[in-house]
This record gives structure tokens, C-alpha cells and sequence, in this order.
């Protein structure tokens, strides 16, 4: 299987563990996106892929018209979008993407996590060669498509691969043609059941079974932040 199938099994497998967990992560990514432009996802395509990816994960649909108003309000609060590049226990890189509306705790609570796991936070662009930023689409197999005649409609618009597994058809480019593709699907009238944008390592690095289990810890605690969005290693 190509690196697009590798991704949806770990990003199947690794899930933020409860919906008393994900269900925030996922308001405060539509609040940004909302926040960004028009609070109406016809108008607004990043709320639109906020609401689909809220929706693949079970959502429901009051929560997410809670989260738009939110961010409609006159009180809403300012979201920042920040990265964090650091290196933790065993060598490992580590990406960490967060939405914080007080950068001053985010970034505390964030070197904090790296310096009690023996790792440390590094300046920022650091690690940005060692991950590849990919677009990636989730859909269902169209019965009115063949996958052949698909692909070659996608090309233009920035398709690197496609794979087809069980029904669930993966389309994978780079993160600049994410708007094309996100457009092109909605002039082919293809219904997208994902679409995120999502940081590959190039040159994953194979650890031990105790190495990954500190490692793990380190993850864990970082996700466990209500700031953080998402966290990626170069973990092979």
C-alpha cells in the first residue's frame, strides 16, 4: 500500500480517545475556521472542510451550529494558530499544531510537556524538512465513476495518488493544492467524507517497543491539551 493507506490506518488507529476530548478540539477548529471569513459554510470553505471532518467523527450537528455561533459572537474568543517543533524522548520529532486564544500558556504548557519528558521545544522551522505537509480526501468509491477516468479528471488539479481500499477511495496531494482539489470535488459532485491536512515524515525512524512507550507518554500529554489541534512524529 502506498503512504496514503499508511496514513488512513494510523490516523484510524489513533484517535483522541473519547468524545469528551475530541468533541472541543473539533468546535474550536470549525470557531476558527468560522472566524476566518463568513460564518456560513456556503461562503466559507474552510468551515465547510471544519464541519465535514467534525461530522466523519460523529459531531452532532447541535454542537456544531453552537461552535458557529460562537464564533459569530460578539465575545468570541481570538484564536491563534501556532506551531510547536520539538524533539523528545529517544530522538523522536515532534509536530504539535494548536488553536490558543493565550499564547503565553500555550507555549508554557507546551515546553513544559518536552522538559519533563527530557526532550525540549526547538526554534521554530526547525523540523519542517523532516515532514511533508500533505493534502488528503476521503471518500466513498462513486458508482458513476470509474476510478481510471477519476484520476485523470484530479491530475490537473493537483492529485499525486489515489488508492481504493474496501470502498474508501484516498486522494493524496501537496498541502498547496488542497483549495483546488477541495474545489474540483465539488464541481464532480463527489461527496467527501474527510479532508484534512496532514504532516508526513520523510524519513520515518524505527523505534523499540520501550522507546515508543515513552514516547506515547509524551504524545499523550500533549493531546491531552486543550490547545492542541493535532501532534505528528516522524514514528515509522
Amino acid at each position: 500500500m502506498g503512504r496514503a493507506f499508511e496514513y488512513r490506518k494510523a490516523a484510524k488507529m489513533k484517535r483522541w480517545g473519547n468524545m469528551s476530548r475530541i468533541f472541543p478540539k473539533l468546535a474550536r477548529a470549525i470557531e476558527v475556521a468560522a472566524k476566518s471569513g463568513l460564518p456560513d459554510p456556503e461562503m466559507n470553505s474552510a468551515l465547510r472542510t471544519a464541519i465535514l471532518n467534525a461530522k466523519a467523527e460523529n459531531m452532532p450537528k447541535a454542537n456544531i451550529d453552537a461552535a458557529i455561533k460562537r464564533a459569530s459572537g460578539k465575545d468570541a474568543a481570538n484564536f491563534s494558530e501556532v506551531n510547536f517543533e520539538g524533539k523528545g524522548p529517544h530522538g523522536v520529532l515532534v509536530f504539535v499544531e494548536t488553536a490558543t486564544d493565550n499564547n503565553t500558556r500555550t507555549v508554557a504548557n507546551i515546553k513544559m510537556y518536552f522538559n519533563k519528558s527530557g526532550g525540549q521545544v526547538v526554534p521554530t522551522g526547525s523540523l519542517e524538512f523532516f515532514f511533508d505537509r500533505k493534502a488528503i480526501f476521503e471518500f466513498n468509491k462513486p458508482e458513476n465513476w470509474e476510478l481510471e477516468e477519476l484520476e485523470l479528471e484530479l491530475i490537473d488539479a493537483g492529485l499525486e495518488e489515489m488508492e481504493e481500499e474496501d470502498g474508501i477511495v484516498l486522494v493524496y496531494a501537496d498541502y498547496t493544492d488542497f483549495g483546488n482539489l477541495n474545489n474540483k470535488f465539488e464541481e464532480l459532485k463527489i461527496e467527501l467524507t474527510k479532508a484534512e491536512l496532514k504532516r508526513i515524515p520523510n524519513n520515518p525512524q524505527e523505534f523499540s517497543e520501550e522507546q515508543q512507550e515513552d514516547i506515547e507518554k509524551l504524545i499523550e500529554k500533549i493531546e491531552e491539551d486543550d490547545d492542541v489541534q493535532a501532534v505528528y512524529t516522524n514514528i515509522a
